[in-house]
């Protein structure tokens, strides 16, 4: 470990509270799914939001991105929006009487991304995120640009309003590291909402980590260690969801990375030098989640990925 990285690992524990303290002045509650967000900023994966409308999932993104000083852009996303709306477009420009070729950037140049309710993008459109959320760049015509570092699609939708959507197809979803849900609040919280917003002056953050800092943190992150019994109990966590009763399709071998990667994020955040069987659990959930397609018996019964997710982890002693 280099110098500059001993330094930032000393500093970690302070940076993630004062990042913690600057988020909570915007964002009301909320915890676990703060904390699956920063696990995968902290990992480098992309996160799918989930939620019902009005519980802050856009400011969440917004303003981690500030406290982070990372480069931000929202994209929309509706039925007409064009892939080209997205990646960019090459235009022509003329100068001292010749036409030559520029490319323009699209949104998808930045650092977070937010890809606002995601599901209401055609097909067509959301496949050119594909390129960007495995590569890390983009290909336009007959030539590729790489994004800049880190690069991070955080999207959300909403469960309900399906009318005009278009379901994300599994091998996209496969791509996002967690599936974050975030929750109603509670009275009192809801009450600190009404106090805060509904004064004269709302919350402004101040940046307190910088993309240097980030990039550093992350590289620390995929130093922690994992015992070899953990790896082979997350890889059979994954393996179990292959041929559980009421699973038609089970998860890939991106869950079993992303099961210890992001375990190794939440013990940084908890300040632990050592992933635990508890984070293991506690993460199975974001990270599985979303790679499970339950059968039809399933459903008719009305279970839940969650559900199932719970008893795989009792039957793996997890």
């Amino acid at each position: 470990m280099t110098e500059d990285l001993k330094a930032v690992y000393s500093a970690a524990p302070v940076i993630f509270q004062k990042l913690r303290r600057e988020i909570d002045k915007v964002v009301v509650g909320q915890n676990v799914a703060i904390e699956q967000l920063l696990v995968a900023i902290l990992s480098g994966g992309h996160a799918l939001l989930e939620s019902n409308p009005g519980l802050a999932k856009t400011l969440l993104v917004k303003t981690t991105a500030s406290c982070m000083g990372l480069g931000y852009s929202r994209i929309q996303c509706t039925p007409d929006l064009m892939p080209a709306d997205i990646t960019g477009t090459t235009i022509i420009e003329e100068a001292d009487g010749s036409k030559r070729f520029r490319f323009e950037p699209g949104p998808v140049f930045s650092n977070i991304v937010l890809a606002d309710e995601i599901n209401r993008a055609s097909p067509k459109t959301q496949s050119a995120l594909l390129e960007a959320m495995q590569e890390k760049q983009v290909t336009v015509g007959n030539k590729t640009y790489s994004l800049d570092k880190p690069f991070f699609i955080l999207a959300t939708q909403n469960p309900i309003e399906m009318e005009g959507t278009f379901p994300l197809p599994e091998a996209q979803l496969d791509r996002f590291l967690l599936k974050i849900f975030m929750e109603y609040p509670t009275l009192e919280e809801e009450l600190k909402i009404l106090d805060r917003y509904s004064g004269r002056e709302e919350p402004v953050v101040e940046k307190v980590v910088s993309k240097e800092e980030v990039l550093s943190l992350q590289k620390l992150c995929r130093d922690i260690p994992v015992s070899d019994d953990l790896k082979r109990s997350a890889v059979n966590l994954v393996l179990a969801t292959r041929n559980w009763e009421g699973v038609q399709y089970g998860a890939s071998p991106r869950a079993s990375i992303g099961l210890i990667v992001s375990a190794k994020a939440r013990a940084f955040l908890q300040g632990k030098n050592y992933v635990s069987k508890e984070d293991l659990h506690v993460m199975a959930y974001p990270v599985l989640r979303h790679r499970l397609i339950l059968g039809f018996e399933a459903e008719r019964k009305g279970l839940t990925r969650d559900q199932v997710i719970t008893d795989l982890l009792r039957s793996q002693n997890l």
